[in-house]
């Protein structure tokens, strides 16, 4: 046994608190576990796997059994494999499959691991004209192992990638304290004491023997291939028996991958070029102030500069945040689709460069959001002005590539598509947006469109909605504020300068923000809607209670509420009622509206009885908040809330009967209650209880908040 303790108390404590818990567990001596032998014998090797998945989409997974790479930590095999085979630079595997039309992602490395047997596995998602050539990818993959088995293992590689692996251990951000114990406790049976904080993180040992024999086992002669669409619909044999997932076997011979390699393409496949991502000064700037809270450091009719220089971690690291404020951009179910399209190519055309960055530690993202888009980047600051300008550069000479579209299109077909197969739980979360969110669209009609929008639709919309813009920006970490200024000039002097600039200030009348439906006060709403999955057995339940409008004191009284309550919420819930397995209790924050919210998913019990049990935990919770003491409650950086205080929020806004509460569920009922769905339809409409039909017409019913900004 191996027992990891992660307390801020001292050590004297924390030793007489683990012998007082574990001094009673006697010492039986007992050695590990030994698992001799390999899982899969010669019928389970060079197989393909034809199987029919439950969401849309193709994809393949190939998967070698290797020789654990646990054995050989220190050289890092699989580290160096999964770097050159995952690798999505221009000449790597994906960088040709992408070009062809035929890969929406690609993945490799490790996958399950012991100290006795392992795999490796590559995953790649597929177009629809991927699946047709499905035997030239697979040529490539191994075109691409053999390029590598040719080449030999080169130590500029491993130098570069032992160097990324070395910065990203001694500036790793902080994981919560559970993930921390669990992955160093089970470092503790794996690796010796020298290593046990350390693990596989850090490949060191160049030994390129090792990584050569890992390589050699990618081999025809041990490959196992399972092809996952939806087109194998009715053409598969065999059913799996715990899940029911169809499927069929084949024999795939070495001399047929032979001929898929031969076949395939001639694509112009090689090693990576030297990452230029990788930091070299990882010195910490010193803040002139100490700033304990982001200020706004500059404003301008193009745009607003929040800034936060660490004073807290000390790491080399920033942080930068630019929400581009659209109105063009979320007016309508069409615009939102397109404005999905155009980050999604944004993100698309930046990986071939871009990809670099990330693997050196420079994280960015490009996504929609309710008022326009959002672009973020994250990590070592050393580099981050290089991407930023590159990401600028694209936005600003946004061109539409009609292959690069039909595929980006094809994938968000298959995104929307399979909304349906999401958990009850998120579609309930979903459905909780476009009740309470002005500018939100539904999935349907979004679907509806996006099938009909071509490439120049997206072409004729991009200067549109760049046309008129207000950048939003926060940037913080290991930047001083002159490095700041100077960089959101650059973005303003791109987009609004010049003589013919790409966009323009926004007019005041476009200053306008999503606003949130305000529930009237002593009532209930509910919203009932059948899954939309058939074959799913689980139901899911919202619970949310809206509170106040963006307020500082009022902030912090619901979160410390939410604190208290969280971990007694899941233990009655879930544990002692056993609601359902998926119970949580969190903060909601819809525009600045916020609110408290109770999420459990369940095959067992009803909606009705879950709601029911719901307010009887809000009673039982009353009576814990007066029977706090003084202690209990006592938080050093709350010293002006008092526990009166606390006890008054509670009863006006969350309190059951409280004349002040207003509260909303939605209900998505799995097949397991249809029956109740349907019967309570019919059921009389209990007092100050307002049941919703149709969402837009209660939207369009209701009055709303004032924008917060």
């Amino acid at each position: 046994m191996h027992l990891v303790v992660y307390s801020k108390e001292s050590l004297d404590k924390i030793q007489c608190l683990v012998e007082d818990k574990f001094q009673e567990i006697q010492n039986s001596d007992r050695s590990h576990f030994q698992f001799p032998g390999q899982p899969c014998t010669s019928e389970h090797l060079q197989i393909l796997v034809r199987a029919v998945p439950v969401k849309q989409g193709h994809k393949l997974r190939i998967v070698w059994p290797i020789t654990p790479s646990i054995l050989h930590y220190k050289d890092g095999p699989c580290k160096y494999l999964g770097h050159l085979i995952g690798h999505k630079g221009e000449g790597s595997l994906f960088y040709v499959l992408k070009r062809l039309g035929w890969a929406t992602g690609l993945s490799a490395g490790e996958g399950v691991c012991t100290s006795e047997f392992s795999f490796f596995k590559v995953v790649i998602g597929l177009t629809d004209a991927g699946q047709d050539r499905m035997q030239d990818v697979i040529g490539l993959l191994f075109r691409y192992i053999q390029l590598l088995q040719e080449s030999g293992v080169c130590k500029w590689i491993f130098d570069e990638l032992s160097a990324i692996c070395e910065t990203g251990f001694h500036y790793k951000d902080r994981i919560s304290p559970m993930y921390y114990v669990l992955n160093i406790s089970s470092n503790m049976q794996r690796y010796p004491e020298k290593d046990w904080l350390v693990g596989s993180s850090l490949p060191s040992d160049f030994n390129p023997t090792t990584i050569q024999k890992i390589l050699n086992e990618l081999s025809p002669e041990s490959v196992r291939i399972f092809w996952e669409s939806k087109k194998f619909e009715g053409l598969t044999d065999k059913v799996e028996p715990w899940y029911g997932t169809a499927y069929s076997i084949e024999k795939v011979s070495p001399s047929t991958i032979q001929a898929w390699m031969s076949s395939a393409p001639n694509e112009n496949l090689h090693l990576p070029a030297p990452n230029v991502f990788i930091p070299t000064d990882l010195s910490i700037k010193n803040a002139q102030e100490k700033i304990k809270l982001p200020v706004s450091l500059r404003k301008s009719s193009y745009s607003k500069l929040w800034y936060k220089p660490d004073t807290v971690f000390f790491t080399p690291k920033a942080y930068v945040k630019i929400n581009f404020d659209c109105p063009h951009a979320i007016n309508s179910s069409e615009t939102e689709v397109l404005t999905d399209l155009f980050t999604r190519l944004l993100m698309d055309y930046l990986n071939e460069y871009a990809y670099y960055a990330r693997v050196a530690g420079l994280r960015y993202h490009v996504r929609c959001t309710d008022s326009g888009f959002q672009v973020t980047l994250v990590g070592y600051n050393h580099k981050l002005r290089i991407l930023l300008e590159t990401i600028v550069d694209k936005i600003a000479k946004f061109e539409v590539k009609p292959d690069r579209f039909s595929v980006i299109k094809e994938m968000a077909i298959k995104d929307y598509q399979n909304w349906k197969f999401q958990q009850p739980y998120e579609q309930a979360k979903d459905y909780f947006s476009l009740i309470l969110e002005d500018q939100s669209w539904p999935w349907m009609e979004q679907l509806e469109v996006l099938p009909c929008l071509n490439a120049e639709d997206l072409a004729k919309f991009a200067p549109i909605m760049l046309s008129r813009a207000f950048l939003e920006c926060y940037i913080a970490g290991n930047i001083v504020h002159e490095e700041a200024v100077s960089m959101i000039h650059h973005v303003e002097d791109v987009f609004f300068k010049g003589s013919n600039p790409i966009c323009q200030p926004l007019f005041p009348s476009q200053i306008l923000r999503n606003r949130v439906v305000k529930l009237g006060k002593g009532m209930n709403y509910c919203y009932s809607k059948e899954g939309l999955n058939p074959s799913d057995e689980n139901s899911a339940l919202v619970h949310y209670i809206q509170v106040h409008r963006d307020d500082f004191k009022l902030n912090v009284k619901l979160q410390l509420v939410a604190l208290i309550a969280e971990q007694a919420a899941f233990h009655q819930l879930r544990s002692v009622e056993q609601l359902g397995y998926i119970t949580l209790l969190r903060l909601r924050n819809d525009s600045g509206i916020h609110g408290l919210q109770f999420i459990i998913q369940s095959t067992v019990k009803q909606h009705g009885h879950i709601d029911i049990r719901v307010e009887a935990f809000l009673k039982m919770f009353e009576s814990k908040l007066y029977e706090m003491t003084k202690d209990d409650f006592k938080v050093d950086a709350l010293k002006k809330l008092t526990q009166q205080e606390l006890i008054y929020f509670f009863d006006e806004n969350l309190k059951v009967g409280a004349t002040r509460k207003k509260t909303l569920s939605v209900r998505v009922y799995g097949n397991q209650h249809l029956a109740e769905y349907n019967s309570q339809k019919s059921e009389a409409v209990q007092p100050n209880t307002v049941q919703i039909d149709d969402i837009f017409s209660f939207r369009r019913s209701r009055p709303l908040y004032a924008s917060v900004r």
